[in-house]
């Protein structure tokens, strides 16, 4: 089922037609995680830990229970599996996640860092004006390990484990994460719940990914496994440093580091920091990295599906 809705993803994406008219389930959930927060995060500390706690129960079951009755209801064998794999489809982005690196890339190859800057402005919070050719290279390649892991191989994997309602709780906790899990006055109790539930469950699709990208690096796999296993545990995130480490180690450059959000500088240690900056070759030399990483996670789901 969840190889069917890879299969769809790589050959359709999400077609703007589509997005026009009706949206995306990501953009649903976020209206709703949006209206609550606006009238549930409010009052001291205690109260907003709890309230937020409630948001992510209440996304959580929204998101998973009509996926749950409607797999119950899906016919055996090959049907049952293409049905599933088209509700899978829309939550599986491997196709977007190489269109929005890509379109960094080839401007980046082509000289054109203006273009570049936009491009990278679309996947990463920093300020791309005061980022060189190095940076917003460095930005897109960390931006592609980083979501290859929390928006490809975490969906898939918890589909993969408990079907359609894993992928799309997945989902849900991902984008609460994404929009409330901050660490600011705001955020900090209301989002906590979901910032610790995003940090669990991506513990081990993070290390999958990781692992994934070592082995997509051919001859580089002992490098990529050793600048991963040394360096993901002085990442700021818990699973972020896995998959940006195995890249770093496979590409033979440094990721992480000091980065400019706003007016606000944030020191972080390097990832395989004693490698060069990423070049606008090494970024076009990750997304081959990638294309070899999902083919042999295909390969797996194929082996899973088979045996």
């Amino acid at each position: 089922m969840i190889l069917i809705g890879v299969l769809i993803d790589l050959a359709l994406g999400w077609p703007d037609g589509l997005y026009a008219r009706i949206g995306h389930p990501v953009t649903w959930l976020g209206k709703v995680i949006s209206a609550l927060e606006a009238r549930l995060n409010t009052g001291p500390r205690l109260r907003r830990l709890t309230t937020g706690t409630l948001t992510v129960i209440l996304c959580v079951a929204l998101a998973a229970l009509p996926m749950w009755a409607i797999q119950t209801l899906l016919p055996g064998g090959w049907l049952g599996a293409l049905l599933g794999g088209i509700l899978a489809w829309p939550l599986i982005a491997v196709r977007s996640m190489h269109d929005h690196v890509a379109a960094v890339a080839k401007p980046l190859v082509a000289g054109d860092l203006p273009a570049a800057r936009h491009a990278v402005s679309m996947i990463v919070g920093r300020d791309p004006s005061v980022l060189d050719e190095a940076g917003v290279a460095r930005a897109a390649t960390e931006s592609l390990a980083e979501n290859t892991s929390d928006g490809i191989i975490a969906p898939i994997f918890w589909g993969v484990v408990l079907g359609l309602p894993g992928i799309a709780a997945y989902k849900a906790i991902n984008t609460m994460d994404s929009m409330i899990g901050h660490h600011n006055d705001r955020f900090e109790a209301f989002g906590k719940a979901a910032a610790r539930l995003d940090d669990l469950v991506n513990l081990i699709p993070a290390r999958l990914c990781g692992g994934l990208f070592a082995l997509a690096s051919g001859a580089q796999v002992l490098k990529a496994l050793k600048v991963m296993a040394r360096d993901a545990r002085t990442h700021r995130s818990p699973n972020a440093g896995w998959p940006e480490g195995a890249m770093a180690g496979a590409l033979n450059v440094r990721l992480s580091g000091p980065r400019i959000y706003g007016t606000t500088t944030v020191a972080e240690p390097w990832l395989n920091g004693g490698a060069p900056d990423p070049t606008a070759q090494d970024l076009a030399r990750g997304l081959r990295l990638y294309r070899r990483a999902m083919a042999l996670m295909m390969l797996a789901l194929a082996a899973l599906a088979l045996f």
